[in-house]
């Protein structure tokens, strides 16, 4: 059985999907790029972005109870990787040890045109 989340305090879904799927004790979130929920906008530069789709990746996990300390495998797509350094010290300040396992990859194009995407597998 599964169970869709819709938090109200992360951007809506630009597509048809739902912000995540929980089914036993797993939470599948959905990508996330740097959508400012409260104004539609998203910000220039991979840090403030990164930072942006963490904070709605924060919100999700949130509807749940959930935290970044829930989260067991992040998944983060790149514009170009190029940006890795930066989103990386980002990423650091958000996470802590014992860190998710961590894929990034660069892709040709985000939705939006975005710098960075995130996606994260937590459990409850």
């Amino acid at each position: 059985m599964k169970e869709t989340i819709k938090a109200t305090n992360a951007p809506a879904a630009i597509g048809p999907y739902s912000h995540a799927v929980l089914t036993g004790n797993l939470m599948f979130l959905s990508g996330q790029i740097a959508i400012n929920p409260a104004t539609g906008e998203m910000p220039d530069g991979i840090k403030e972005q990164t930072a942006q789709a963490i904070a709605n990746i924060k919100a999700i996990l949130a509807a749940k109870g959930a935290n970044l300390n829930n989260v067991v495998k992040t998944t983060v797509y790149l514009a170009e990787m190029s940006l890795f350094g930066e989103m990386n010290e980002v990423y650091a300040k958000e996470f802590s040890e014992p860190f998710p396992a961590r894929s990034a990859i660069a892709v040709k194009e985000l939705p939006k045109r975005a710098l960075v995407e995130i996606e994260v597998i937590a459990t409850l």
